[in-house]
């Protein structure tokens, strides 16, 4: 499955942006998918993950309350919903999908999309 990440762009502290992951290549039913980010000069980092059915959702604690990962298979994409974004949310955004038919969630990371950048400024 190819993974294409968009809807970055610049927003300031205390807005809003909804990411988009769309798959392509095979249904996106039975993948379970993820959202990472990667800030300047950090290591990439968990931000949201949920399973095929949408049945579990986990999220990193820094954005718990303020993102909100949903995923529409039908229309083979996932969704980050950023809210109360802040400086330190500034970062490239990736979406990564497993195969998981089981519901196990995101564990392995096979397959990556190219990354959109996020700018919050203060």
């Amino acid at each position: 499955v190819q993974l294409q990440a968009f809807g970055g762009g610049l927003v300031q502290a205390g807005g809003f942006l909804r990411l988009s992951c769309a798959a392509s290549g095979r249904t996106f039913s039975g993948y379970a998918v993820g959202w990472f980010r990667q800030a300047p000069g950090k290591e990439r980092e968990f931000v949201a993950a949920i399973t095929w059915s949408g049945g579990s959702i986990y999220y990193a604690d820094s954005v718990k309350g303020r993102f909100t990962i949903s995923r529409d298979n039908a229309k083979n994409t996932a969704y980050l919903q950023m809210n109360n974004l802040k400086p330190e949310d500034t970062a490239v955004y990736y979406c990564a999908a497993d195969w998981d038919p089981r519901g196990i969630g995101l564990t392995r990371g096979d397959y990556w999309g190219q990354g959109t950048k996020v700018t919050v400024s203060s």
